[in-house]
């Protein structure tokens, strides 16, 4: 694992970089607006994915690098955003791209999808805030001119799986994959069985890969 700094009008972020091998394409992920790039699905993904062709980009946004806990604004996430893009396509500009991220890391991603990109990798898309289902982001989601892969936990208070699906019904580049008995973290608590997490862990990951594929990030030997 390797960290490289990009310059923002914010202040420096940061690349945490997995890489594979002899990748085939390349995964840039954004953290939530509280968390980091070691949230559980985020690491979960950078610790599978390359042994599979690909490369695994986990962004820390300038507030992070500064040890705030929360962002500025949503103007800075997106200036951070455009930085990490333009410093991937720099430095690997011959391997297919999809970006993504965690909660505002999803949301932050959708907005900053342009040509170029294959796709998005959105988890935990916060549909709305807890318990305020009139303050939609669906425009966020539904505004991506590409494919979507949508990974959301069935209790997340932040917009159940179920929530999602009506929203979504009449976008045929999107495409949803409930968590079962996943919050908004998607992380198991403790008192989970160990069974249920590797399914858990293994339903994630094979998602991902799919959509991966079906956008052309992994190589033959590699594909699901």
């Amino acid at each position: 694992m390797q960290t490289r700094q990009v310059n923002t009008a914010d202040g420096p972020g940061e690349l945490v970089i997995t890489a594979a091998a002899d990748a085939t394409g390349l995964l840039l992920l954004g953290h939530g607006a509280g968390s980091d790039v070691d949230g559980w699905d985020l690491a979960l993904l950078a610790d599978r994915l390359p042994a599979r062709g690909v490369s695994v980009v986990r962004y820390r946004q300038p507030h992070r690098v500064a040890g705030r806990k929360l962002p500025g604004s949503t103007a800075s996430l997106d200036r951070g955003w455009t930085a990490a893009l333009t410093a991937v396509a720099e430095s690997w500009p011959d391997l297919p791209l999809v970006s993504g991220g965690h909660s505002a890391g999803a949301r932050t991603a959708c907005r900053g999808f342009a040509p170029g990109q294959a796709g998005v990798v959105a988890l935990s898309f916060p549909l709305h805030p807890p318990g305020a289902p009139a303050k939609s982001r669906a425009g966020e989601l539904l505004g991506v001119a590409g494919p979507v892969l949508v990974v959301q936990g069935e209790l997340d208070t932040f917009g159940r799986a179920e929530e999602v699906r009506p929203v979504i019904a009449g976008a045929a580049q999107i495409e949803l994959v409930a968590v079962p008995g996943a919050q908004h973290p998607l992380a198991p608590a403790r008192s989970v069985p160990a069974d249920v997490v590797l399914a858990r862990q293994e339903l994630i990951v094979s998602a991902v890969l799919d959509f991966l594929s079906r956008q052309g990030l992994l190589g033959p030997a590699a594909r699901p």
